[in-house]
């Protein structure tokens, strides 16, 4: 059996004996950090790095309590050589992130007050200083000589896991040579689906390092076997060292094949072989499997192209909902929305629809020469609202080649790298002046815009870092790829990674083999002179595919459509907030007219009485020759029955009063209600009785001036009804139900059964002064402005005796000056 890392170890002779007053001084730390929190960003790494800060409150857990090898560097943020070293030490970082849990790096800066006492305890006297932390219940730590180089380091990493005595960290995998024996029995002791053996050289760290590369990996094991092992080398018939042979149960085994015999690119095979997951993540979904996990069915794809449907679902989402949660922009992120905007206008290689699009918002955002402005405007210039002719942006997300295998994974953060890349190489291609202005924009857009705060505050921390270092268009490129890498390796294998598309160095070799070389040290290196015509062909907009998109015409009348639901909606509102406004005018609610049949609405004019009235008013306007009309002519005009409860038929101004609700207990004030009449089931179920009782006791023939015809028979009441109706002028209703009229219907009556002319004349008058008084009212009754005209009496009247009395008093006391 080989045997593992802890086993094959001496343990470090040296040994820090720790404070006896740690822990006192440790609270005290604590107390400083708490004063002073920010003091672990101040130096010279930030959080975007994947080097844990210490600080007096985590040093213990990190150091102390740790399950994983630790290596520390204890450096001065005013040093020049720490300074130096901190790009190597964090691309270290992000060479061994796969190390985990077996190594863990960490940094602490000493020049901070808190630290000193932490440092002090380790016996650091010189800066940079590196250590390695053991994992034990004890603070302690060894150093020595580190090299400055990464390739160095991560020997020099290996080395110390190989020499100690006790098994540290518990996660390390074998990192010793394996024997024919061992190989003979391996899948008989482990469960695993892949056997990869690296065959090198003693002196090669190839094999110890893919076998770190694959820890955080399930269903492989890596081994180590040297050129020594000669049966094995027969066996297989290994010519060359290294190579990397898969090893199967039975005795089968298969070369691997990669470009180049170098540890990157059997990582990156060995990563993805059948079945190898990361530990604790699903397996890869087959296509037929994401059809049934995501919200849309899966889309085919082709993996080396861009899809224009990815660039419009990103602007989508980025002008549209991102934007969105700023109901005001004003002040630098309004500047940055206009510089982004700006570099979109120029470099988005869009289809004319949509050219036009953001030709017309940048138009509009430079006009603006106000500090802020409104979500709202900016929608409806996105909305074309005013239906600027082949101009649109289509609504809604089409994820191609950003979709995920779950609806929360990749899409939009897809999105916006690949639309970046894109106006970098477009940006390079049409030959723009700024080389910083693609960067520039998408800095201050994801600083002011981008919804993933902490993913914000990377980026920036990435700019800050070098973008100012960025002065060619094809530097621009390079650094945006560069950015985007880093990133990948800074999430991978995190919750957010899609295990459909897992986070890689890109272009990987299969995609790009001439991007990838190895120096002469056998280390992996990018061939930048490859890689830049790559990436200016792979984002070039001539090979952008628009598959899945819907035709500019069906985009156009699609928007068409939305634009007239839009104003029928709003017509519908602006209708419905008038009908409100001039319903508020009124003193009753209005009545609404008997349905008239399905889905129509009889809009009612107010009339200055009943119809009769209405008739002879026009005979009186058309002179004394017009003719009056017969009874029947009325009954054909009229073909629904007069009602009492029908407002028109009604004397007086027409104000539609509300049906008013009996009692026989007391009198009461008036209730609104509202005035929905059925005239047929009212008159009876309420009213037929007692009205055909009234109108055949007490039927008066109504005579017009001409007397030609007979008016339609009305019921005249008695002292009941005219009781009723002085009740009404007080301002209060009766709580009898079956005996309610108005009261200018009891007035208006009572004068029709005067026949002299005279009588008649005074009604046309009055008729004709009524317009003017529900004019002038704006809604008041006769009563209130009746009580109006009685108080400014009394008060007129009031003045003139206080007048006089002021006189008389006044009169009295000249007439005592004057005697002698």
């Amino acid at each position: 059996m080989a045997r593992r890392c802890g086993r094959a170890t001496s343990r470090f002779a040296e040994k820090i004996q720790t404070s006896p007053r740690k822990t006192a001084i440790s609270a005290a730390l604590l107390c400083v950090w708490v004063l002073f929190p920010a003091a672990a960003e101040a130096g010279l790494y930030t959080s975007s790095d994947l080097v844990v800060l210490l600080t007096p409150e985590n040093v213990g857990s990190v150091l102390v309590n740790s399950t994983a090898a630790m290596v520390v560097e204890f450096y001065a943020s005013w040093c020049g050589h720490c300074i130096a070293f901190s790009p190597v030490y964090t691309r270290l970082a992000r060479d061994v992130k796969e190390w985990k849990p077996a190594v863990n790096l960490a940094a602490i800066d000493c020049a901070a007050e808190e630290n000193r006492k932490i440092c002090t305890g380790y016996k650091i006297r010189g800066y940079p200083t590196l250590k390695v932390s053991r994992c034990t219940h004890e603070a302690a730590a060894t150093g020595g000589n580190f090299p400055r180089d990464l390739r160095g380091l991560r020997h020099r990493i290996i080395d110390k896991l190989e020499t100690h005595k006790e098994p540290w960290p518990p996660a390390c995998p074998p990192l010793e040579p394996t024997s024919q024996a061992e190989i003979d029995n391996f899948f008989e002791t482990n469960n695993v689906q892949h056997l990869a053996l690296i065959f090198e050289e003693p002196q090669s760290y190839v094999g110890r390092e893919v076998t770190l590369d694959l820890l955080q990996f399930e269903n492989i094991a890596v081994r180590r076997v040297l050129n020594t092992e000669e049966g094995l080398v027969a066996k297989l018939g290994v010519t060359e060292f290294p190579s990397c042979y898969l090893y199967y149960p039975g005795g089968n085994f298969t070369r691997l094949q990669v470009n180049i015999e170098a540890r990157t690119f059997y990582s990156y095979a060995l990563q993805r072989l059948p079945g190898v997951v990361r530990s604790g993540r699903p397996p890869p979904a087959s296509p037929d499997t994401l059809k049934n996990r995501t919200e849309e069915p899966w889309k085919p794809f082709n993996k080396s192209r861009v899809y224009m449907a990815d660039l419009e679902s990103t602007l989508h989402y980025s002008l549209r909902v991102e934007l969105a949660v700023h109901a005001v922009i004003k002040g630098v992120a309004l500047k940055s929305l206009k510089k982004y905007i700006s570099v979109l206008t120029k470099y988005f290689p869009g289809r004319p629809v949509v050219m036009n699009l953001l030709k017309s918002v940048n138009s509009w955002l430079q006009s603006q020469s106000a500090d802020e402005i409104s979500y709202v405007a900016l929608k409806e210039i996105l909305d074309n609202t005013a239906q600027v002719p082949n101009t649109a942006l289509p609504e809604g997300t089409k994820w191609v080649g950003c979709q995920g295998s779950q609806p929360y994974l990749r899409r939009y953060p897809c999105g916006v790298w690949t639309l970046f890349h894109v106006l970098t190489v477009q940006a390079k291609i049409l030959g723009g002046s700024d080389p910083q202005e693609v960067l520039s924009s998408m800095r201050s857009y994801v600083h002011n815009f981008f919804g993933c705060r902490p993913c914000a505050e990377h980026f920036e921390n990435m700019a800050v870092e070098s973008l100012m270092e960025v002065n060619t268009m094809s530097a621009a490129v390079l650094w945006l790829w560069s950015r985007h890498n880093r990133v990948n390796n800074r999430i991978a294998g995190s919750l957010s990674e899609d295990p459909h598309f897992p986070k890689i160095q890109w272009p990987p070799p299969d995609l790009c083999p001439a991007c990838h070389n190895v120096m002469d040290n056998r280390e992996h290196r990018w061939n930048k002179e490859v890689v830049l015509p790559f990436l200016l062909s792979y984002f070039n907009s001539s090979r952008i595919l628009t598959d899945y998109l819907d035709d500019e015409s069906q985009v156009l009348e699609t928007q068409r459509e939305k634009h007239k639901q839009l104003t029928l909606a709003a017509q519908k509102h602006v209708e419905r907030k008038t009908r409100e406004a001039l319903d508020s005018n009124m003193q009753f609610p209005p009545s609404q007219a008997t349905e008239q049949g399905e889905g129509e609405e009889e809009e009612e004019e107010e009339e200055e009485g009943p119809q009769d009235e209405a008739a002879t008013d026009e005979d009186e306007d058309g002179g004394e020759g017009a003719p009056a009309a017969t009874e029947e002519e009325e009954m054909e005009e009229k073909p629904e029955p007069t009602s009492w409860a029908n407002p028109e038929n009604l004397g007086g101004p027409v104000q539609r009063q509300a049906h008013r609700r009996p009692s026989i207990v007391g009198m009461r004030m008036r209730e609104l209600q509202e005035d929905i009449v059925d005239l047929d089931s009212f008159v009876n179920q309420h009213y037929k009785a007692k009205a055909l009782q009234l109108a055949a006791s007490s039927r008066v023939k109504q005579r017009t001036l001409q007397r030609q015809k007979e008016q339609d028979p009305r019921p005249v009441l008695g002292l009941g009804m005219e009781l009723d109706a002085g009740l009404g002028m007080m301002g209060l209703q009766p709580m009898e139900e079956d005996f309610e009229l108005n009261v200018g219907q009891q007035r208006k009556q009572l004068q029709k059964r005067d026949l002299s002319s005279q009588v008649i004349g005074q009604e046309a008058e009055l008729s004709y002064k009524g317009r003017w008084i529900s004019v002038l009212s704006i809604g008041f009754s006769k009563v209130d402005i009746s009580l109006c005209v009685i108080l400014y009496f009394l008060s007129s009247m009031c003045l003139l005796a206080m007048y006089l009395f002021f006189k008389k008093r006044l009169r009295l006391r000249r007439a005592k000056i004057a005697l002698p």
